[in-house]
């Protein structure tokens, strides 16, 4: 069995609610109508069918709610969004066994009412944020108590990068980002930015049992792990930097609490960096489906083969297939 915990949905209900509240020439409005996957449910079937034993556990695509709506809006948009893919859940289970959570995060007393009512009565088994809440790091106060709050659940958060459109330019003399630079590149660098941020902000060492899945094989981190390491120390003894006294643990041991998905499009040394950074137990099937030119197919297919190439046991393979996802979301399959 192939459990994807991290791609991406939006239902038809929540479709014609979300364009109610959208500019027309938006990009998110655009993204949504060259996919028809996101929506088309025969489509979707199409592609999952043609593998054997592939279930998704859905979560909503772009855009966050917060995004696009004020909060009682963005209230009204993210239960519209759970309660329909609570209803496919129910309809469809031999495809989704499960769902993630929509919440609406510019009203957190609203959001966390959500996540309450998402879990206890729609059987929910995680909850999606973004790597900037309208502009705001993860690591301000106000976020603090849904954190708390999963951890008390025992659920997965998922870590979604920030949806930056070519309007961010890339450089200050400029008025927009060219060259898709700020999807291929800005959006995992936005991951980046977040981890760092929870990861030195002591979360960890307060909620230790905290569970939060990175997006794209934990983007730049993996990578650049020697980078951080060495970096940070070598700052923090020579230079006289500090970091936050609550920490106990060198830097680089906080980044390895994250957990990161398969979803880099078919990169299997790209998922053997990501391997060699958390090991099998903190690495979860995911393709990102259905962003790419056949709507999904070419993720799932390519990522199915970059796993298969990936130099581990089997034994490991199956615990990134499927076996962290049952233990990490509670699966009822």
């Amino acid at each position: 069995m192939k459990i994807d915990v991290f791609n991406h949905i939006i239902p038809v209900k929540y479709r014609e609610a979300l364009f109610k509240k959208m500019q027309p020439d938006a990009y998110t409005r655009r993204l949504i109508g060259a996919f028809p996957s996101l929506t088309d449910l025969e489509v979707r079937f199409r592609i999952i069918d043609k593998y054997e034993g592939l279930l998704q556990v859905i979560t909503t695509g772009a855009p966050p709610v917060e995004d696009v709506a004020k909060p009682e809006d963005a209230v009204e948009l993210a239960k519209i969004a759970n309660d329909e893919m609570a209803e496919l859940v129910v309809k469809y289970p031999d495809k989704f066994p499960a769902a993630v959570a929509c919440l609406p995060m510019n009203d957190m007393d609203a959001a966390l009412k959500e996540v309450d009512r998402s879990i206890t009565e729609l059987g929910f088994r995680g909850v999606q944020v973004h790597s900037d809440i309208n502009g705001k790091p993860l690591d301000s106060p106000e976020f603090l108590p849904l954190f708390e709050k999963m951890a008390q659940y025992n659920l997965p958060i998922l870590l979604h990068p920030e949806i930056r459109t070519n309007q961010v330019p890339d450089y200050p003399n400029e008025t927009e980002s060219y060259h898709m630079i700020h999807i291929i590149f800005a959006w995992p660098y936005r991951t980046t930015v977040a981890m760092t941020r929870l990861a030195m902000s002591g979360i960890f060492e307060k909620l230790p049992t905290l569970k939060i899945i990175t997006h794209h094989c934990g983007a730049m981190v993996p990578f650049f792990d020697q980078r951080i390491n060495v970096g940070y120390m070598s700052h923090l003894m020579r230079m006289g930097f500090k970091h936050e006294s609550i920490l106990t643990k060198r830097p680089i041991e906080y980044f390895r609490m994250f957990y990161g998905d398969t979803a880099l499009y078919g990169s299997a040394p790209g998922l053997m960096c990501g391997y060699a950074f958390f090991g099998a137990d903190h690495m979860l099937f995911a393709t990102d489906m259905p962003y790419d030119p056949q709507l999904g197919d070419i993720y799932t297919r390519e990522t199915i083969r970059a796993i298969e190439q990936m130099d581990i046991p089997d034994s490991e393979k199956k615990k990134i297939y499927e076996g962290n996802a049952r233990e990490l979301m509670r699966l009822p399959v």
